[in-house]
């Protein structure tokens, strides 16, 4: 059981790190083998296709650290932008990024975009808790501020060519009063 839990993982690692530095039409399945060590033969008997061994890889990021229940408003915010930014950094990359925003490759993008479905319920459960315990004001709504975490981290890559140190805090600074009951 351990040794099939290696295997996914590998599998796994794998298609997001190809994901991450050569966009989604660098990931089939002869580079996922290349680049895991893992017999192409193995990750068939796991993946029927591409797409599946895609939505496998990018299931992984729906799961975030949960908070505790107790957590504080600013604990809910800090959340929110890490794991927001995680999805991009450690998650599709720039390269999957740039892929979804185009379209470059279609098969891709419908895989992300339905795993983003689960990913963003997660967050959007995080911050409806924040309005529910009063942490977060009730006006806030949840896509909108998910996707102005994400617009603002793709917006300093593209501005500067990477997220400068300190970014999630000045992010966080600036989102705080307008966030935050």
């Amino acid at each position: 059981m351990v040794q099939r839990r290696n295997v996914d993982i590998g599998i796994a690692d794998a298609t997001l790190e190809l994901l991450r530095t050569g966009g989604p039409r660098s990931v089939t399945v002869e580079a996922v083998a290349a680049r895991s060590g893992i017999a192409k033969t193995t990750i068939y008997r796991r993946h029927r296709d591409r797409r599946e061994m895609l939505s496998g890889a990018l299931s992984r990021l729906t799961a975030p650290e949960p908070l505790a229940a107790q957590a504080t408003g600013d604990d809910r915010l800090r959340w929110l932008i890490e794991h927001a930014v995680e999805t991009v950094e450690d998650g599709i990359g720039y390269g999957g990024f740039a892929a979804l925003l185009t379209d470059a490759d279609p098969e891709f993008a419908a895989v992300f975009r339905q795993i983003l479905v689960d990913q963003r319920a997660e967050l959007e459960s995080t911050i409806d808790a924040g309005k529910a315990d009063g942490s977060i004001r009730a006006d806030v709504d949840p896509a909108t501020l998910i996707d102005a975490v994400v617009g603002a981290h793709i917006a300093e890559r593209a501005r500067t060519g990477e997220v400068a140190d300190g970014w999630e805090q000045r992010l966080f600074d600036l989102f705080r009063p307008t966030v935050l009951a």
